[in-house]
């Protein structure tokens, strides 16, 4: 990217949101990770699923998904959305003692949807720390970043391919 400025910025330093207008529709697609780090018997709660808030792993899930649907209610210069495809997978790592967490979001539109991506991975994480606390406060929040975005007019974004 060659443009250094800060679009959220008009000409006097003020924020403002991104005029998309004369843009046109694309299709657009981003991809955002993130893990919860945990002691090994509070993953072992979870992938069992005897917590006491349910299942874990599925209401990360949602929670993930609902939360890309209101990026723009959460985020004051995002622009509401149609997004035509949300998943968000939860994934338990027994060897580094952690979930995985990973969204992909899609819509054809003027503006990009790697907000979305995060904001699911980031509410996700949220959610299974908010479910398992009680057995571990000690769960860390980490790494949460895009993978890769494609569409739009800086094209094609692949950050890290693991």
């Amino acid at each position: 990217m060659t443009d250094k400025t800060l679009t959220h910025l008009d000409d006097s330093g003020r924020s403002q949101m991104v005029d998309v207008g004369t843009k046109p529709d694309t299709e657009r697609l981003a991809v955002a990770r993130g893990e919860v780090t945990m002691r090994p018997e509070t993953l072992a709660l979870i992938r069992e699923g005897v917590l006491r808030k349910g299942d874990v792993l599925t209401v990360a899930q949602i929670a993930g998904i609902t939360a890309a649907k209101r990026t723009a209610e959460l985020i004051p210069l995002c622009h509401p959305l149609l997004l035509t495809h949300i998943e968000v997978t939860c994934t338990p790592d027994p060897p580094h003692s952690r979930v995985e967490i990973e969204a992909k979001v899609r819509t054809t539109g003027k503006t990009g949807v790697e907000m979305e991506a995060l904001t699911a991975v980031s509410v996700a994480a949220l959610t299974i720390y908010d479910m398992a606390k009680a057995v571990d406060r000690a769960m860390r929040i980490s790494n949460i970043r895009l993978i890769e975005k494609h569409g739009g007019r800086s094209g094609d974004v692949v950050l890290d391919e693991n």
